[in-house]
């Protein structure tokens, strides 16, 4: 950020007093602009025992496959998010059960929170943003063609737990670590894979 988005002055980077980190500060009206996670929504929707996926048609990961997610928008709920973004990437409706799994990634200021859902019908077809959409039993989910870290972690579990036959809510963190050969650190807080 150079200009500040209140009056167009140029900006610094300073700590703001009161405060304990580096933010975008306007000295001209006193503006500091806080840079904050993004979160991205979605569900796992299932029907029977498979669950839906959706192949993308757009970058980042085109032509991976993925649960119907994406950023929250200003103005809605995490749990309206997720079912516009079902509805949009797989024009498939459906009902949102409860919260799943959160994924905290710290190193890109993202959070994800999925939800389990229902879909209401088999009426599924791919929208604008994905390729396909199909749905995947355990054994037929195309492990080594997901997209995200995330949604690989979350089906795993959610697969685990759907044998066990309990949803309990879950939260991971993925974060960065030069030390390992992946770069990343998986800490899957009450799971299991």
């Amino acid at each position: 950020m150079k200009y500040c988005s209140c009056c167009g002055e140029l900006i610094r980077v300073g700590v703001p007093e009161g405060d304990n980190r580096p933010r975008h500060i306007c000295d001209a009206c006193d503006t500091v602009h806080y840079h904050n996670p993004k979160i991205v929504t979605g569900c796992i929707p299932a029907w029977e025992d498979k669950v839906l996926l959706c192949r993308r048609a757009i970058e980042p990961r085109y032509g991976l496959w993925t649960v119907p997610a994406g950023f929250m928008e200003n103005g809605e709920t995490t749990y309206q998010g997720a079912m516009r973004e079902t509805l949009e990437e797989a024009n498939a409706r459906v009902a949102v059960e409860d919260l799943y799994m959160t994924v905290n990634l710290p190193h890109i200021d993202q959070v994800y929170m999925l939800f389990r859902a229902r879909l209401l019908d088999l009426d599924f077809s791919p929208g604008e943003e994905s390729l396909e959409v199909e749905l995947f039993g355990k054994e037929q989910v195309p492990w080594n063609q997901l997209a995200f870290p995330t949604v690989a972690l979350t089906l795993k579990q959610y697969f685990v737990d759907r044998d066990k036959g309990a949803f309990p809510a879950r939260m991971a963190d993925i974060v960065r670590n030069p030390a390992n050969p992946r770069g990343f650190d998986v800490n899957l807080i009450g799971g299991e894979w």
